[in-house]
């Protein structure tokens, strides 16, 4: 139940398809001479994309996120697994044409292959199946063996969890597949601004497991003045509302200990 209503609320919470809702709500009120009403919605449809598309709003929410976890120093001398998790292939793409297109979460995959040339001794774990609720797609977790056996890594290296749909499942359903021994270092690899969240369910599930950030998205030295890239604005945006809703979710359902999880509050 938490899966599909995350997907509905998010759906109407994201910012252009707010904006859209609102814009649509002001027609509405508008045929019905609601004039002020009318107004209220697209004046705040306005602001919103703005917000969106014009200010570095969205690297500001991200920023703090990504620099909540960092990698380990010194780095392990020894490593007994990776976990990597979905998010950075095109499911929808893969599922028709066989291949492994990535997206902008693609450097998960790469530095996974990496990781797999420095511990060549370590397991490498894809968790991820196909997290869309109304399109169809290929899971990560099928997905990445023709990937990473392509950049060198040997498929009996490789173990495959592709039911998880969301990062709570990430977590569980990867801790009841490779039963990490006391005394084992793992490494889990995800965005950077995804790492707060994905840390605590890990330490929830009762899995410790070391940060290994990659996918950065921001440099830390932006601010709120007129960004270059509405695109890439809009999408920063987009990411930063939804990690920062996920986190209070997450929160609230009593899935992790804080909204925002901190390094010495999962082990390290």
């Amino acid at each position: 139940m938490f899966f599909y209503l995350s997907k509905i609320f998010w759906f109407f919470a994201q910012p252009l398809n707010l904006v859209i809702f609102l814009l649509a709500a002001g027609l509405v009120f508008g045929f019905f001479r609601r004039k002020r009403l009318m107004q209220a919605g697209m004046a705040a449809a306005l602001v919103i994309l703005a917000i969106a598309t014009w200010t570095s709003f969205g690297q500001t929410l991200l920023n703090p996120l990504e620099e909540r976890f960092q990698r380990p120093n010194p780095v392990p001398e020894k490593v007994d697994g990776i976990v990597v998790l979905g998010g950075g292939l095109e499911g929808a793409i893969n599922l028709v044409r066989g291949g492994y297109e990535l997206n902008a979460g693609g450097d998960r995959y790469v530095e996974a292959a990496i990781l797999a040339r420095r511990y060549p001794k370590a397991r490498i774990v894809v968790t991820g199946g196909a997290g869309t609720l109304v399109l169809e797609g290929e899971g990560d977790g099928a997905t990445a063996p023709r990937l990473l056996t392509a950049l060198g890594v040997d498929p009996a290296r490789l173990v495959l969890e592709n039911e998880s749909r969301n990062t709570y499942e990430n977590a569980v359903f990867t801790k009841r597949l490779v039963s990490p021994a006391p005394g084992e270092t793992w490494l889990l690899v995800t965005s950077a601004f995804h790492m707060p969240r994905s840390m605590a369910l890990f330490e929830k599930a009762g899995f410790a497991i070391l940060p290994w950030p990659v996918d950065y998205r921001t440099s830390g030295r932006e601010s709120l003045f007129f960004a270059d890239n509405a695109i890439d604005s809009v999408q920063a945006t987009t990411l930063g509302i939804r990690e920062w809703i996920g986190l209070l979710a997450y929160w609230l359902s009593g899935r992790i200990d804080s909204p925002f999880p901190e390094a010495r509050q999962v082990g390290q």
